[in-house]
């Protein structure tokens, strides 16, 4: 019987033959770890008595939900995540150098990896053809003490995707649509496999924008098969050695096909305060925002900078409406410097902030007021998640939120695009 991504990775690094629902140990090749669970992690070593990590050189740290850190409580969390590194030898990644996820894409992960974090999103590196999944504290702190960790081995659904993207429509409006299809729990346990000329047409950008949400269906990871285009990646950022083939093999088993046109979807928005709450956004109504923020982990790439400034371009904000730009790693802020995007934002009326993780999570840089409402390129919009439980968050892809900077509501982006 052929074989699943996830199960031909788990199978490798685990040393049997394995399948759908079988229990394994197996080898973790990268840990993440990031400042706002990371200490818990680093304290959970403490308390089992060890002392070290099995493989420093696969464990990384980065300083980027707090950055800089607004209170004294998070900078102290910041020593203890610094202490660590030093120590243990792990890599550390200080305040400005990005978000955690993107920098695992473009120095660390690679096809057939098992990359284990201890941050939901980490499943952002099977764009890369890894298995990447988040995990408790706990289970990263075990599996950074002993190099290796527990899995169930998901059952995968299988996303095939076909046609082509309409002008104004992105991987992001996909990925908001298949969730509002499945629901938040629609997955739960499952690999998102993501297949179709659709998909394997997509640049590396779009696709860690897929990566990253799966985990909002509940997904335990959603992953590509490896190609020319992960190679290209790899090649980027001067892995090009670490592109090996990684798919499924013809007869592999899935739990399920999902298909999907994407010439029949339109841009979409996710309403508060869940992300499957999810509509075309023609068919949302007048809806005013107070803010608009474009970063994090899911559109902060160049990519998207680039996409944001073109729209921009000899246009200005609606005066009632602020808005924040965060690029995801210090690389895309100098190459976005070096391209003007700064300037244009800058011109337009934007706030340019420190790159990490930024106004998503609601720790600082961005905090909303009572009744406000924020539309964000972000991945998330629940309850309270953006520092103020009284506010409301919706998502949208890059071009949806710079067409809605402009004219200071929720905006279909094909007005302008």
């Amino acid at each position: 019987m052929g074989k699943t991504i996830s199960e031909k990775i788990l199978s490798e690094h685990s040393g049997k033959d394995v399948k759908a629902d079988d229990f394994v140990i197996a080898k973790v090749d990268l840990c993440l770890l990031q400042d706002g669970t990371g200490p818990l992690a680093v304290r959970q070593l403490e308390e089992l008595g060890i002392k070290r990590v099995v493989n420093p050189q696969g464990v990384a740290v980065f300083l980027d939900h707090a950055a800089p850190s607004p209170r004294k409580e998070l900078s102290n969390d910041h020593i203890t995540l610094r202490n660590f590194a030093r120590k243990t030898g792990s890599y550390i990644f200080e305040i400005g150098e990005g978000v955690c996820h993107q920098i695992m894409s473009e120095l660390f992960t690679s096809p057939g990896d098992v990359l284990v974090g201890a941050d939901s999103h980490t499943c952002t590196g099977g764009a890369l053809g890894a298995f990447a999944t988040g995990m408790g504290s706990t289970d990263v702190a075990v599996a950074m003490g002993l190099g290796k960790t527990w899995f169930r081995v998901p059952r995968t659904i299988k996303v095939v995707v076909n046609g082509k993207f309409k002008s104004g429509v992105y991987a992001k409006d996909f990925m908001l649509y298949l969730i509002g299809s499945l629901g938040a729990e629609g997955a739960t346990y499952k690999a998102l496999e993501f297949t179709g000329e659709a998909m394997t047409s997509l640049p590396m950008s779009e696709r860690l924008v897929i990566s990253n949400m799966a985990v909002e269906a509940g997904a335990k990871t959603g992953i590509f098969a490896s190609d020319k285009i992960t190679k290209t990646y790899l090649k980027q950022h001067g892995r090009e050695e670490k592109y090996r083939e990684m798919k499924s093999d013809k007869d592999a088993k899935f739990e399920k096909e999902i298909d999907i046109e994407v010439d029949k979807l339109a841009p979409m928005v996710s309403l508060p305060h869940t992300v499957d709450n999810a509509k075309p956004v023609d068919k949302i109504g007048k809806i005013k925002v107070h803010q608009v923020f474009i970063g994090s982990c899911t559109n902060g790439r160049i990519e998207d900078l680039r996409l944001v400034a073109d729209l921009w371009k000899g246009r200005k904000r609606d005066p009632d409406t602020r808005v924040i730009v965060t690029p995801a790693s210090k690389d895309i802020y100098l190459m976005a410097a070096k391209e003007g995007l700064l300037e244009a934002f800058i011109e337009f009326g934007a706030a340019v902030t420190t790159p990490g993780c930024g106004a998503c999570v609601g720790v600082h840089g961005g905090i909303l007021g009572d009744g406000e409402n924020c539309l964000s390129t972000s991945n998330r919009n629940f309850l309270g998640r953006m520092g103020n439980p009284k506010s409301f968050i919706y998502l949208a892809s890059p071009a949806t939120a710079a067409a809605s900077a402009i004219k200071g509501e929720i905006t279909d982006p094909r007005e302008y695009v």
